[in-house]
């Protein structure tokens, strides 16, 4: 890739904060099966700082990711002059045989965020997230506590994560909320219409997962056959589709390669046509 590549895509406003849809999800800067260290910390840090070259402006994380490592590893890497939003969760236990256990007492809440304040080296957040509701939990209460953190200027804008619509509309009556963030992707769109109720409240809707699905049949074929108009890859191809389908889309791909890094940028650069979106629509996920 060359200097000239650059973050092409469209704009959205998080808060009073605008940034290019294509994000950067970080969970990969992390140790095997995001545990622990990575092999290589300033390999990962290099990640980011291409990220930013590259005119990527927002990067996502949660305090889970290691736990702790992603955050202090951006916190270690960007400086006050990088004009990047960053996001972050709260609300999941991460344990080393891999689990992701829901835990959304508030109490625990208003603890975590304090260690995110602290290993990203900030004042204020600028989107914490709750990253998974508690169904052992009260779902409002655990809202009512990211509304406690944004009063206290913690943070600045409250998301939601693995929420139906029924959840979203429930949290937004308690605090405004900024971004939703579900699993999606063009072989899965199972949560359709979230995104449709994301688009309904312009609330971003961050698709975790965005290549989970890119090597399935009946998926890989379309995306290759798309791909081969225009010189890209499968996984480029899913990119540009999620940028194409909705303006309220902010896909995070995440990758601890430069190079995987930035063939994702490059993904910002295709322009699909009628015949590809008739066809990468009518896949049948």
């Amino acid at each position: 890739m060359t200097d000239e590549l650059q973050n092409e895509s469209d704009t959205f406003d998080i808060g009073d904060e605008t940034v290019h849809r294509l994000g950067f999800g970080a969970m990969r800067l992390t140790g095997e099966d995001i545990i622990g260290s990575p092999e290589d910390e300033e390999t990962a840090k290099d990640v980011i700082r291409r990220a930013i070259d590259l005119g990527v402006d927002f990067i996502d994380t949660a305090d889970s990711y290691g736990p702790g490592v992603s955050e202090r590893l951006l916190g270690e890497a960007l400086t006050a002059e990088d004009d990047v939003v960053v996001a972050s969760k709260a609300g999941l236990l991460r344990h080393r045989d891999g689990e992701w256990t829901p835990h959304g007492d508030p109490e625990y809440l208003h603890n975590q965020v304090l260690a995110s304040l602290d290993r990203l080296r900030t004042d204020q957040i600028d989107l914490y997230q709750f990253h998974r509701p508690d169904p052992d939990g009260d779902f409002e209460a655990s809202v009512r506590a990211f509304a406690e953190m944004k009063d206290a200027g913690q943070i600045e804008n409250v998301g939601l994560s693995n929420v139906s619509v029924e959840q979203l509309e429930t949290a937004m009556d308690i605090v405004d909320i900024a971004t939703v963030q579900n699993r999606y992707n063009v072989g899965n769109r199972e949560d359709e219409a979230v995104l449709e109720a994301c688009e309904s409240y312009d609330v971003g809707f961050i698709p975790w997962g965005p290549m989970y699905t890119v090597d399935d049949e009946g998926v890989a074929e379309v995306l290759d056959e798309v791909g081969a108009r225009h010189d890209a890859t499968r996984r480029q191809i899913a990119l540009a589709w999620l940028l194409d389908h909705s303006d309220v889309m902010l896909p995070i791909p995440g990758t601890s390669s430069v190079e995987h890094l930035e063939a994702n940028v490059a993904a910002t650069h295709i322009d699909l046509t009628d015949e590809d979106r008739a066809a990468l629509d009518g896949i049948d996920p």
